[in-house]
């Protein structure tokens, strides 16, 4: 059995390489399907209209296929644990690297939690009695048993959550094109909802904007495949496969459905506004297998949603113990938390991330939430500043490859349109960074509001320039960066 060279505590017990294509595969669709999609679709219709939506997406869709170009490039060459931690220490600075990893760990492990309170939300459907604690604790135990027992259990278990995500978005393209055809019930649909009031495009560019920064919250998690590629079964042939398919799935999904409902439900349409986890049955996937004549459209939706909840935890805490072994391994993180077990799991790191996921389920019954909320803030721009990061090293790595003369022949997937497309992803992360005010702004509120969007900003600032104080450290020169390879 192949496995990864990086070592825990006990020397010679190493990671395993027993993630296959499948399951590479729909960790990262899965990664970018959930409630951005099911639920707050809607919303940005109603926002900017089905053509401004529509924009909005598909530039992010085309920000997030560069980002992961450069990802596939770095992860298909160098497949570890850590990857963008590994990288931006490799090739950017050790202080830029732990940077990364801190902040990587901390945003899902603050998601485990928002995934824990959305659980107990969506659970309330059908149980308005129960309290949400008992619901919180039982799928934190869950998910904390499937990543315990194996890289396999979680593999799997991700491929199913991610499968039921995935047909139930197949099985609303097809009855939605059936919809508009007239084919189920009704007429032809003549395509009103696109030129009526101030459709297509709503609030013209600023409209966009606004749909542009919820689009960016929506894909996060596509960069999940790099952490898995350190387990992937061999990853320079299944990464760069998984890479290839992953832009067109998820376009095909989100352009899909954004114009389907588009032309099903009308942007004025006031249900759009209302969707959220606590009210599904205004879902527009739930509007549309209704008007199908589906029994029982909200209950499906509502158990397709608490399937994108726990894979999005379960994701979540995979991806954050991953990332706190790789720190712990390069002597950023207590070395005790690159231990692994029997099963070839980092537990320690585990029972860890475990322990802060619940920690800041915790606060978020505590009082007014305020400190949940504080939590959640922080890590907001957690995801952004990772695609930067892995923008910025993918640049970096290929400037080490050419002052070592190093050819691109040896890169088993090369991404596409560089240098343009990692400046490109540069540009529009940093663009998605600075509209976060626009909403606050617009909403006059006050200076607190407008600023607390970008609290994880300053943090991640501190881990980078504070750790460059405490050990001295310099970028790395790309004639010196460390290309070898630790994969067997």
């Amino acid at each position: 059995m192949a496995t990864t060279t990086a070592t825990g505590a006990e020397g010679t017990r190493k990671l395993r390489r027993n993630l296959k294509a499948r399951h590479l595969n729909m960790i990262a669709i899965g990664g970018a399907i959930g409630t951005g999609l099911f639920v707050a679709s809607g919303e940005t219709i109603a926002e900017a209209g089905p053509g401004g939506a529509l924009t909005a997406y598909a530039l992010i869709g085309i920000m997030v296929w560069l980002v992961m170009q450069s990802l596939g490039e770095m992860s298909a060459y160098l497949p570890v644990a850590g990857s963008f931690q590994e990288y931006g220490t490799r090739f950017v600075s050790p202080s830029f690297g732990f940077a990364m990893g801190w902040n990587y760990w901390f945003n899902w492990a603050i998601t485990v939690a928002a995934e824990l309170v959305a659980a107990a939300l969506v659970m309330k459907y059908w149980f308005p009695e129960v309290d949400s604690i008992v619901w919180s604790a039982g799928f934190l135990a869950i998910l904390f048993t499937i990543n315990a027992l194996s890289v396999r259990a979680f593999g799997e278990g991700e491929f199913w959550f991610a499968a039921i995500k995935v047909i139930t978005v197949v099985v609303f393209l097809i009855l939605g094109v059936a919809m508009i055809f007239g084919i189920m019930g009704g007429e032809m649909t003549s395509g009103e909802n696109w030129t009526t009031g101030d459709a297509p495009f709503v609030g013209g560019g600023m409209g966009i904007l606004a749909v542009f920064i919820v689009a960016g919250y929506s894909f996060q998690g596509t960069e999940l495949v790099g952490i898995a590629a350190g387990e992937a079964e061999n990853p320079e042939k299944t990464l760069p496969r998984a890479i290839r398919t992953i832009f067109w799935r998820i376009m095909l999904f989100y352009i899909g459905a954004i114009a389907i409902i588009g032309f099903l439900i009308p942007y004025t349409d006031p249900n759009l506004l209302r969707a959220s986890e606590e009210n599904i049955a205004v879902s527009p996937f739930t509007l549309v297998f209704d008007r199908a004549g589906i029994a029982l459209a909200a209950g499906l939706m509502n158990a397709v949603i608490l399937t994108s909840v726990l894979s999005a935890g379960n994701s979540g805490l995979f991806a954050s113990t991953r990332m706190l072994y790789s720190l712990a391994n390069n002597g950023d993180a207590p070395k005790f938390l690159g231990k692994l077990s029997k099963h070839h799991v980092p537990m320690n790191a585990l029972y860890a991330t475990t322990a802060v996921g619940m920690a800041g389920f915790i606060t978020s019954l505590v009082g007014d939430g305020a400190a949940y909320t504080f939590l959640l803030t922080l890590s907001a721009l957690a995801g952004f500043i990772t695609w930067m990061g892995i923008s910025w090293s993918h640049y970096k790595f290929r400037a080490a490859l050419k002052a070592q003369n190093k050819s691109l022949d040896e890169l088993p997937y090369r991404a596409k349109f560089f240098p343009l497309g990692a400046v490109i992803a540069l540009v529009l992360c940093f663009g998605v960074v600075i509209g976060q005010a626009y909403g606050p702004i617009v909403n006059q509120e006050n200076m607190f509001a407008i600023l607390s969007p970008y609290l994880g900003i300053p943090v991640f600032l501190a881990l980078w320039f504070g750790h460059k104080m405490v050990k001295k450290t310099k970028g790395v020169d790309p004639a010196h960066a460390d290309l070898s390879r630790v994969v067997d």
